[in-house]
């Protein structure tokens, strides 16, 4: 047989980043030389400081998760008690005297002033500001809508000024002076029948009507028709209609 030569390649070392004959004996003699040593090392000394970062990273993780648990716990316990405080009747969350705790909504209601009271966050409400606000805002508001509402009060009381004039003028004649006829002359009285409506009504004819023919028919429709697109121009000049 012919023997002939076969190229056996290059082997890449991934570690030390350079290509090798790919040959046992090129590939023993590199893998026991310094530098390749030397990276197998730093390869297993970043590998464990990835894994030491990692696991401490899990245990930091592990314990903010318990701390939310804790916290979680302890509010549910909080608003369990609070809850079981408020069914049972007890008044020392109110915020003073005149407030009444309201099942429906689960707040304090004051009827004076009308605000709802949240003995967990410590907010007033008020319908007037729609929103909840500090004790001060809500005190303000209230306030604010008292010296509206007395206002308004007294103005409506109070009587409208000139009432000597009022007095004087009332069982005399009219100030100023009086329009006995009618504004829209045009326009007919009640009752009485109208110049225009009797000079449009038509007369009855005693005659025989006129015999038309067809020629002086067309001239009717087209005049009435060339009429009738004048009209429909002139309208919007008029003020008649909108032209937008």
């Amino acid at each position: 047989m012919t023997e002939y030569w076969v190229s056996q390649g290059n082997k890449w070392c991934d570690l030390c980043k350079i290509f090798i004959s790919n040959n046992p004996f090129s590939i023993r003699t590199h893998e026991i030389g310094k530098r390749h040593k030397d990276n197998v090392t730093q390869r297993l000394s970043t590998m464990q400081k990835d894994g030491a970062a990692k696991e401490k990273e899990q245990q930091q993780a592990a314990k903010a998760l318990q701390l939310i648990e804790a916290k979680a716990k302890k509010s549910y316990q909080k608003d369990l008690e609070n809850n079981q405080r408020n069914v049972d009747g007890d008044s020392s969350a109110a915020p003073g005297e005149g407030w009444v705790f309201d099942s429906t909504t689960g707040y304090y209601h004051d009827k004076s002033t009308g605000l709802y009271y949240d003995s967990n966050s410590g907010f007033y409400y008020s319908d007037g500001l729609g929103k909840w606000v500090t004790q001060e805002e809500a005190y303000k508001s209230v306030e604010t809508s008292k010296t509206n509402v007395a206002q308004s009060s007294t103005s409506q009381t109070k009587p409208p000024g000139g009432g000597g004039s009022i007095s004087s003028i009332k069982g005399g004649p009219a100030p100023g002076l009086v329009v006995t006829k009618p504004l829209n002359p045009m326009r007919p009285v009640k009752g009485a029948p109208s110049g225009m409506a009797a000079a449009n009504k038509r007369k009855r004819e005693d005659k025989k009507p006129k015999v038309v023919s067809k020629e002086e028919e067309a001239a009717l429709r087209a005049r009435e028709a060339a009429r009738k697109r004048v009209d429909d121009r002139e309208k919007p000049l008029m003020g008649l209609y909108k032209t937008y």
